[in-house]
């Protein structure tokens, strides 16, 4: 069980490249059914991903990282929250389906690089302040396992905004 333990940084990582995968297994999927199991399956995955980022690991940076990184990584979460809504709610014959589906792959691209850049990435930056990241990466998992359970009973919740108007979505 020792081997499967995995710190923030590692845990979090592996989450981005799950749904880089699922966004290329969309783009090449054929009929709707195969493409909405997918996109409901990226909107899992960023529900969740999101949620213990917001709730362990951006206020464990609060103070440590570059406020202005984030900042944006909360703006970029609460656009995502919002297409993520819209992607849930339609279906692959709806117009602009697809383009909903591009258009989160590559918010999502946008926001994996500012964390996990090199040197002043928010995971670089964490690293260098300190932060327990064995301890932040089991209460990550934790949470995770948790809202998977929850999520795959009772379907995702509203999603919480943070610096977006409520009814924005």
């Amino acid at each position: 069980m020792a081997d499967t333990k995995q710190d923030a940084v590692a845990l979090l990582k592996a989450d981005h490249r799950t749904v880089e995968d699922l966004f290329e297994q969309f783009e090449s999927a054929k009929g709707e059914g195969k493409k909405q199991k997918i996109a409901l399956q990226i909107c899992m995955e960023l529900t969740i991903h999101a949620k213990i980022e917001e709730e362990i690991f951006y206020p464990a940076c609060e103070g440590k990282i570059e406020e202005d990184l984030l900042k944006e990584a909360y703006v970029e979460h609460d656009g995502a929250k919002v297409l993520i809504v819209d992607i849930e709610a339609g279906t692959p014959s709806d117009e602009f389906y697809d383009a909903k589906v591009k258009v989160l792959s590559e918010q999502i691209e946008h926001h994996v690089e500012e964390e996990e850049k090199r040197m002043e990435g928010m995971f670089a930056q964490a690293r260098k302040a300190g932060l327990d990241m064995d301890e932040l990466g089991d209460r990550l998992l934790a949470r995770k396992t948790e809202l998977e359970a929850e999520y795959k009973a009772s379907g995702l919740p509203k999603p919480e905004l943070t610096t977006l108007d409520q009814a924005s979505i």
